[in-house]
């Protein structure tokens, strides 16, 4: 098993146990308990636990929200077909913004082989499009989040003074029919509200699980987001409530 597949197996052990330990861990990935010890310490400098002596524990995020690298291995391929559902919701030309979050990642990797010019919220998708040989891409500038490495304060808000986008890919940490989109971190959403004022258009995408969920900050009400992409595991009582209020809804 891979690094990769290691660190995806203790992330799934944290969520089932408050505590790991390292010796057990070693025995059910049938490796060293010194290649555990170092996945662990990669772990922990993503945030997503917290050593201690003989294993870790979980960690929590800023304002309770998990941790990326904890959210980048869940509901992965779900994602991945989110990803695919909204790039094809794109003209070729168009000047879109792309949120952070794991999702809009799915939707940058998609998006390789496209003409479009894109701004993106956070580093990880720039680090997909850099060489995109047909993306114009912007950076907004601002503070880098630790952990999430998405972009924030005055001088990101101030990018989108004097731009104007085709179609801004929303990436919410809660969407509710009553509560709309919501965002746990406040200087996260007043980036994502100057990106809805300079954006014609708002394609939400979201895996089943964000739907019904209520952060902290509120981003928009729901009337705003002209388009959801969601996966077929989404409660259909909350889709049909959305398609009520106005939101196109597509299932991946």
């Amino acid at each position: 098993m891979d690094g990769t597949g290691r660190r995806r197996q203790i992330v799934e052990a944290l969520k089932e146990h408050e505590e790991v330990q390292v010796a057990a861990l070693a025995a059910d990935l049938g490796c060293s308990e010194m290649t555990v010890r170092r996945d662990l310490e990669a772990l922990e400098r993503d945030g997503v636990l917290r050593r201690v002596h003989g294993g870790a524990t979980r960690a929590r995020g800023t304002a309770e929200e998990a941790p990326y690298a904890m959210r980048a291995f869940s509901h992965t391929e779900e994602k991945a077909r989110i990803g695919a559902v909204c790039a094809d919701l794109l003209d070729d030309g168009e000047t879109i913004v792309i949120d952070g979050g794991t999702t809009a990642l799915e939707l940058a990797r998609a998006l390789t082989g496209r003409r479009l010019t894109v701004m993106p919220l956070a580093l990880r998708p720039v680090f997909e499009l850099h060489d995109a040989p047909d993306v114009r891409l912007l950076l907004p500038g601002g503070e880098v989040r630790p952990g999430e490495l998405s972009l924030v304060g005055g001088l990101s808000r101030r990018s989108f003074s004097e731009l104007r986008f085709d179609t801004f890919v929303l990436s919410p940490c809660g969407i509710d029919p009553k509560a709309g989109v919501t965002a746990h971190l406040m200087a996260e959403a007043e980036v994502k509200r100057a990106a809805l004022e300079a954006s014609r258009r708002v394609i939400a995408v979201a895996d089943s699980t964000k739907l019904g969920v209520v952060a902290f900050d509120q981003v928009c009400d729901i009337q705003r987001v002209d388009v959801l992409v969601t996966d077929a595991a989404a409660d259909p009582r909350l889709v049909e409530q959305l398609v009520g209020l106005g939101v196109d809804v597509r299932l991946a």
